[in-house]
């Protein structure tokens, strides 16, 4: 019973906290998806000036800690434009970038996964490159990268917790404020852990498994 009315105090901070993971877990896979994609395409052209700074991109961000990238932002930029930055904008450029490295390499490998053979049919019919890659190329790729992709969302959802080292209160960030003053620490911990588990089931289930399922009924009709 004490466990019960420990989790039920909790449950209105925690709940503020898992707001705001899933805010920037949205925000940052919707733009890393989009940042993503472009420099995916980016890596796979043949032309050095678009190529190497897509490869630099990626290289840095899946290269580098996130916690750093966060202290590089938060901590290292106002110092080159002379005032502080949003915490929470801060998070979602750091988290959106991040994100888009790992999105990069799905998309590149899921383009890549595509038969050669696709590309010069569609070329032979009379498009253009960008209009192959665009009806042809992408709608078939986009169906193998939805399984990496959910990884990534899940990913990022739980790599969110890093912003807590800036402020932000997020759902491990509002357990930690909560042990605080309780110091129940394995009981809002433990909470905590089922809350991400919970998250965790419903987009590897309603998301990306469904969305699995619907696709491969729609090439079956």
């Amino acid at each position: 019973m004490d466990i019960l009315m420990i989790w039920q105090d909790a449950l209105p901070i925690l709940l503020m906290g898992l707001k705001m993971t899933i805010q920037l877990t949205i925000l940052a896979v919707l733009f890393g998806c989009i940042i993503g994609l472009f420099f995916g395409l980016a890596k796979l052209s043949r032309i050095s000036f678009i190529k190497i700074p897509a490869v630099i991109y990626i290289e840095f961000f899946r290269g580098s800690p996130l916690l750093v990238q966060l202290f590089l932002i938060y901590f290292g930029l106002p110092q080159i434009i002379g005032h502080p930055v949003d915490k929470f904008w801060s998070a979602v450029i750091v988290l959106s970038l991040n994100s888009g490295a790992y999105c990069a390499e799905i998309f590149r490998a899921g383009i890549q996964s595509i038969e050669r053979g696709q590309m010069e049919a569609a070329r032979s019919l009379g498009m253009t490159h960008v209009q192959a890659m665009r009806y042809v190329i992408l709608p078939q790729a986009f169906k193998r990268v939805i399984p990496p992709l959910g990884n990534e969302f899940i990913a990022m959802m739980k790599d969110t917790s890093l912003v807590s080292v800036i402020g932000l209160a997020e759902l491990a960030r509002s357990g930690q404020l909560y042990i605080s003053t309780t110091y129940k620490a394995f009981q809002i911990w433990f909470l905590v852990a089922i809350f991400y588990i919970i998250m965790t089931l419903l987009i590897s289930e309603f998301f990306v498994n469904r969305m699995e399922r619907r696709l491969q009924a729609g090439d079956r009709s």
